[in-house]
């Protein structure tokens, strides 16, 4: 099983300026990079101060010349939110900058804040069927020629200008729940990103079992890889494990508040939730997020992983956006690279 490290930038005050937060970002990644991780995953979202990545690929062309060995990728772009062409081109251009080192992860979007700004009207549903047509309709581009005449898109004959390095084009993943979004993905030869979000193990192999069947319906279809997502943090400490559980319920907190889109944001930041509130959270509790997220010593985590590896996950990717210091992100991806990964080592 590979690593990976999964991070934005984000702040959910404006105690940090902007400028700060992309340059700890950018040492995250670098030490990613020198400690041997696989790869680096970042994404797109859009006025939402929580998740500041307005366009993956303007950073992955800054991490390509900061970084020399990790793979680079879109973690994800948000489908509905791109034509096929604009999509081709602008990967194609990544790839080439970064050395054929780019993977594309696409998603439908899970935010009705960013729908409602960028395409009034739309829903999940809406924006998983554009997907379902942006895939192949930007593979036909990269191969060159392409016309398409579809639902959401019509174009004459187009190439991508430029081609992608990586032929016939960079791997591409595709960010699956429900079983028909891993069936197309398989079907249209696409690795799969899973993610349980604030759930247990018993959901980790929930997402594997839905990955095995769509492999089985598509016998004819190589293989993909399958990638997990999932909040991790190494401790120093019980003390240390224990602050970070609390600050994975904060975050989680302020997810949902997001996700659900009922507050009110000003200036890019969604009204301060009350420290009563979250923890009177019990699905989101500090026990919560330690038992269902990686939390722990460095053996603790090891075990976690090994069960994940044992059930067939390719890639298991660190997501480090948490809302913790830069310096509590750091010493654990230290951890995790110095005392994790060499139990993995073949």
């Amino acid at each position: 099983m590979k690593f990976s490290l999964f991070v934005h930038m984000e702040r959910l005050d404006a105690s940090q300026s902007h400028k700060s937060l992309y340059e700890e970002f950018v040492a995250l990644c670098e030490i990613a990079d020198k400690g041997g991780m696989h790869a680096i995953w970042t994404g797109e979202h859009h006025g939402m101060d929580f998740t500041i990545a307005p366009n993956p690929f303007v950073t992955i062309a800054d991490l390509a010349r900061r970084t020399s060995r990790a793979r680079l990728g879109t973690g994800t772009v948000i489908a509905p939110f791109w034509h096929p062409i604009k999509l081709a081109g602008e990967a194609a251009m990544a790839d080439i900058i970064c050395d054929g080192r780019l993977d594309i992860g696409i998603a439908r979007g899970a935010y009705s804040f960013e729908y409602e700004r960028l395409l009034p009207g739309l829903d999940a549903w809406g924006a998983g069927q554009r997907m379902r047509e942006l895939i192949p309709a930007v593979k036909g581009i990269w191969a060159g020629d392409y016309a398409h005449d579809g639902e959401f898109f019509k174009f004459p004959s187009t190439t991508s200008a430029p081609k992608p390095l990586q032929q016939p084009n960079p791997p591409i993943w595709v960010a699956a729940r429900d079983p028909n979004s891993h069936e197309f993905a398989v079907a249209n030869g696409c690795n799969v990103q899973v993610t349980p979000l604030w759930q247990g193990d018993d959901e980790v192999q929930s997402l594997m079992e839905r990955f095995n069947d769509a492999c089985a319906k598509n016998p004819e279809i190589e293989r993909p890889k399958i990638m997990l997502l999932r909040h991790t943090y190494v401790g120093s400490s019980e003390d240390d494990v224990a602050q970070a559980a609390h600050e994975l319920s904060v975050y989680y907190n302020y997810f949902f508040a997001w996700f659900k889109n009922e507050k009110p944001v000003t200036q890019g930041l969604i009204e301060r939730i009350p420290d009563e509130q979250i923890r009177a959270n019990a699905m989101l509790s500090d026990q919560v997020m330690r038992t269902n997220n990686v939390v722990g010593d460095a053996e603790t985590v090891i075990e976690r992983l090994k069960a994940y590896e044992a059930l067939g996950y390719d890639e298991y990717s660190f997501w480090i956006d948490t809302g913790m210091s830069f310096e509590r992100k750091k010493a654990s991806l230290k951890r995790f690279i110095t005392e994790v990964m060499p139990a993995f080592q073949e």
